[in-house]
């Protein structure tokens, strides 16, 4: 049965075990609550990127956090999902739709250590801890002396290596640690460890961080549609639609060594993308402004990414933008730094 025939029955919200899942669909589910007046609970499911703890580049982390979410969801075992919009693939299931991307949080990497010591200051042969291919060669272009390695695991166990030791840095992604709040390791009472945030300038980072994503069937109730728009962020959406169309472009999947952020300032949105050699020796880069009422994108549409009738939709503008900058990419060279891969 489904419990949105019922008003009074909880809206169910399916998550992954973790705590920053727990805590960030927590938030959703609060701004859910307040819109619809309806109880929102959390149902916790495990993925494979939960039970599987092999390196993400080598399992490849295509939609390994998501896939059996989604099972779920088209299931109908819950009746929404919250996903970290940088662990998605860009391709959206049949039948799936992505409702709402409230307003994005801070997209910036923090590297963390015992000490605070800069990620440029660290000294030959310290060890940085991470599993992502951008974040590699980011490290050895900013600390080429410095050994990486990989890991995974929760916040809790990355940060307890570097009080431990074992580890003399970490790379995490600060929207993460902040939607922890109080949970966060760092916030706790007796935490030593310094950090360092990195700015989007010289590091940017994956297409969507800082995002979330909540995903629905596209079939759902009406309302329920309608309660997930009110949390829908347009300029979010308007950026992280760009950047993940410079992915889908590449054809490179989410675990390429490439990184795109766009921030939208009045009618001005503006784009950093960079596809970078996996030993951090080389890099294709691109800066770009554009007018929202611009050759690209016009602020006449809706902000659901419903298509307009007149072809004015401002999110189909701005993944047309993204998918051009993926092929001045490509012609730039990027093809021969990336392994070109289906985003599916």
């Amino acid at each position: 049965m489904n419990t949105q025939s019922s008003p009074s029955a909880p809206i169910r919200l399916g998550t992954r075990r973790s705590a920053l899942a727990q805590a960030q669909s927590g938030h959703v589910a609060a701004a859910l609550e307040k819109v619809t007046g309806r109880r929102v609970e959390l149902v916790a499911i495990t993925s494979e990127g939960d039970t599987n703890r092999a390196s993400l580049s080598e399992i490849g982390g295509q939609g390994i956090f998501a896939t059996r979410l989604r099972e779920a969801l088209l299931a109908g075992e819950c009746d929404l999902l919250v996903h970290s919009l940088k662990d998605l693939p860009t391709a959206i299931p049949d039948g799936l739709v992505i409702a709402a991307t409230p307003e994005r949080e801070d997209a910036r990497d923090i590297v963390i250590t015992r000490d605070g010591t800069p990620l440029h200051e660290l000294p030959a042969g310290s060890t940085v801890g991470t599993g992502s291919p951008r974040r590699i060669a980011q490290v050895h272009r900013h600390a080429p002396r410095a050994e990486i390695v990989d890991i995974r695991g929760n916040v809790d166990s990355r940060l307890a290596r570097v009080s431990s030791g074992d580890l003399d840095a970490v790379i995490l992604a600060a929207a993460g640690l902040s939607r922890l709040g109080d949970e966060s390791p760092l916030q706790r009472t007796g935490s030593s460890l310094g950090w360092e945030a990195m700015g989007l300038a010289e590091w940017p980072t994956a297409p969507g961080q800082g995002s979330l994503a909540v995903e629905t069937r596209a079939d759902a109730p009406a309302e329920l549609l309608e309660a997930l728009a009110a949390l829908d962020d347009e300029d979010t959406r308007l950026a992280i639609t760009v950047e993940r169309a410079i992915l889908e472009g590449l054809d490179a999947g989410c675990q390429a060594p490439m990184a795109a952020h766009a921030v939208v300032e009045g009618d001005i949105i503006r784009v950093r993308t960079v596809v970078y050699a996996t030993d951090g020796g080389r890099r294709i880069g691109l800066d770009v402004t554009e007018r929202l009422n611009g050759e690209y994108i016009h602020r006449n549409g809706s902000g659901n990414g419903a298509d307009a009738a007149d072809g004015a939709d401002p999110m189909h503008a701005a993944r047309e933008l993204g998918l051009t900058l993926a092929r001045r990419l490509l012609e730039k060279g990027a093809a021969d730094l990336v392994s070109r891969e289906h985003s599916s």
